[in-house]
């Protein structure tokens, strides 16, 4: 019983304060410069109590960008296996939504939902900022309703 209300607490206190790493496949970089500039005072995407991280052993929500192809969906995968659950996945940009202008490419996966489930896709190429914060903001409201579920089945 101890380790069910431990596991519940842990679980709320990851609900109100969502750690965010972000990986990119491999892309133009312009959806990554978008990303970064949405942790700028100017967006200042921390208001929402989301904190950047660099490990994703320690992420509850994974920000993918870029086109996922065979080289690196292997990585991709290992990246998503190794975040705690409950985890999100929110696709930045047309290339890890769709696989973007190089979708009909030989070497191309077509979305990084084809190898890992995406919870949000933010369209676009390059993602806005106010895009990319509006599909966190809902990648954490999903992220809240799995630890909600999470603690309701521990209990």
């Amino acid at each position: 019983m101890e380790e069910l209300i431990k596991l519940g607490l842990i679980n709320t206190s990851r609900a109100k304060s969502p750690w965010v790493v972000h990986f990119d496949c491999g892309s133009c970089n312009g959806c990554d410069i978008e990303v970064l500039a949405c942790l700028t005072p100017l967006y200042d995407v921390e208001r929402f109590g989301i904190l950047n991280i660099g490990n994703p052993k320690h992420a509850d929500v994974l920000l993918v960008t870029g086109t996922v192809n065979p080289r690196n969906e292997r990585v991709l995968r290992n990246v998503y296996e190794q975040m705690p659950e409950p985890k999100v996945v929110v696709a930045i940009g047309a290339c890890a939504c769709t696989g973007g202008i190089f979708s009909e490419c030989y070497n191309v996966v077509q979305g990084a939902d084809k190898v890992i489930p995406v919870d949000v896709y933010v369209p676009g190429c390059a993602a806005r900022p106010e895009a990319i914060i509006d599909g966190v903001v809902l990648g954490l409201q999903k992220f809240q309703e799995k630890v909600a579920k999470m603690n309701s089945k521990a209990v």
